[in-house]
């Protein structure tokens, strides 16, 4: 069974949801050109991304977090990008942000390719798990998928090491697309098989406007099921608390749990209790956000505690964003949304 929510006393937007996970865009750079995120022929060697001055400093990441987690109670921060681990210091702000977190978890996702030199300290700082972006494990079809910026190997030592730091449970994920990588989901289920990682599959979204993203690309999550079926018979998993967002399975032999996010072809906006960070001091409500809450400007401006505190309370229940589930309604580049790499996935 899901747990239940203990704390009904916190701010609810107006479909009636608490704010449960703050996901931190720590930058907007990348050192991977993965097409559903940034296109290489889009983000080239010339794209002009936020001027550094833009990117908020570690103490003003600490001071909204902390001013967050103390409002709305919250239970997961999870650090994203761009890729993170290409922030320089990035260990400090893990220890800073666990000094203000309460109880909350410390989460990272990270495409993997700095992530072996860096898992021990990463752990050390007070990280609890990571998540590393992984779409195939053939070398060919990883080069593809990372448009060329990327080597396989580093990425499964990443793995490695993260494992033996201790950051667990250990998640995979993959970004599933008709013609590019439908083969990996058999490929990555037998490679991650017997290892404790679990692997979780995603449909190809609509995030922003730059990734050319087309409804016959998706890969169902209909589908992903009868490929894993090929490998093991599956078994549902019962969802580990509210608002989970992947269905969960399990290899009936215990070798592999697996799940799968469903956001196109089953919507589960209703349960999102997810807020973003953005590299620039914008709080967002949905991964399929047009603009959100500018937080920096009064931030450097001088705003009290109280002022951040009631802007960023006013914005969530002012809140009711549910965008995959009116998809259909607003169609296949119906708005322009902001990009992958802003919004931190």
């Amino acid at each position: 069974m899901a747990s239940a929510d203990h704390s009904p006393g916190s701010p609810r937007d107006r479909l009636g949801r608490p704010l449960r996970e703050l996901r931190i865009s720590v930058t907007d750079r990348c050192n991977f050109r993965c097409g559903y995120c940034m296109p290489a022929d889009v983000f080239h060697e010339g794209y002009r991304f936020a001027p550094r001055e833009d990117i908020l400093s570690f103490e003003e990441i600490t001071r909204l977090t902390g001013l967050c987690a103390q409002r709305f109670g919250l239970r997961k921060l999870r650090l994203t990008g761009g890729e993170p681990l290409t922030r320089r210091h990035l260990p400090r702000l893990i220890e800073m942000l666990a000094a203000v977190a309460g109880d909350a978890e410390l989460a990272l996702t990270t495409n993997g390719a700095l992530l072996a030199v860096q898992a021990e300290a990463l752990k050390r700082a007070g990280l609890t798990r990571v998540t590393v972006s992984l779409d195939a494990v053939d070398d060919d079809t990883f080069r593809r998928c990372s448009g060329g910026r990327g080597e396989l190997r580093p990425v499964l030592a990443g793995i490695e090491a993260a494992a033996a730091a201790g950051l667990a449970p250990l998640k995979v994920n993959c970004v599933v697309q008709r013609g590019l990588n439908e083969h990996a989901v058999e490929g990555l289920a037998q490679h991650f098989r017997g290892s404790g990682v679990i692997v979780r599959f995603i449909e190809f979204m609509d995030v922003g406007t730059l990734n050319r993203w087309q409804a016959g690309a998706v890969i169902e999550a209909a589908e992903i099921r009868r490929r894993l079926s090929t490998v093991a018979g599956l078994e549902p998993l019962p969802p580990q608390h509210r608002g989970e967002v992947a269905e969960r399975f399990a290899f009936r032999d215990g070798s592999l749990e697996v799940g799968i996010i469903a956001s196109v072809s089953q919507p589960f906006c209703r349960d999102c209790s997810r807020a973003r960070l953005s590299a620039d001091g914008r709080l967002l409500h949905c991964l399929f956000a047009q603009d959100g809450l500018d937080l920096r400007t009064p931030l450097r401006a001088g705003a009290s505690d109280a002022e951040l505190l009631s802007l960023m309370t006013e914005s969530w229940q002012a809140r009711e964003d549910r965008y995959s589930e009116l998809r259909a309604e607003v169609g296949e580049g119906g708005r322009r949304r902001l990009e992958m790499y802003q919004v931190g996935g």
